[in-house]
């Protein structure tokens, strides 16, 4: 018995893991040239455009994503196509569709 119990305290208490720490996101809270460029060249072209794809891929603030997609639906770049509460869906301005009759 006492054989038994000395093999078992040996190991000691469990040790915890801290899980899986997640590297903290280093997104840009103001345009600086470079990104500017980029969001008024390349963005118009994406097919499709919401905060989280500019956040994602211009390295930028969600807040500041979110403006900059204001501003370009304002200047004609870009065709809201959904606004279903935080969740804004753009795509590229392309030609008005019309339908015929």
């Amino acid at each position: 018995m006492a054989a038994g119990k000395s093999s078992a305290g040996s190991k000691g208490k469990k040790k915890w893991s801290k899980g899986k720490v997640q590297d903290k996101a280093n997104n840009s809270v103001i345009f600086n040239a470079d990104t500017l460029a980029k969001l008024e060249k390349e963005v118009p072209t994406y097919k499709l455009i919401t905060p989280s794809v500019l956040v994602d891929r211009l390295r930028i603030n969600a807040s500041l994503a979110r403006r900059a997609l204001r501003e370009l639906e304002a200047r004609g770049s870009i065709r809201l196509v959904s606004l279903h509460n935080s969740q804004l869906i753009y795509t590229r301005a392309t030609a008005p569709v019309t339908a015929e009759a």
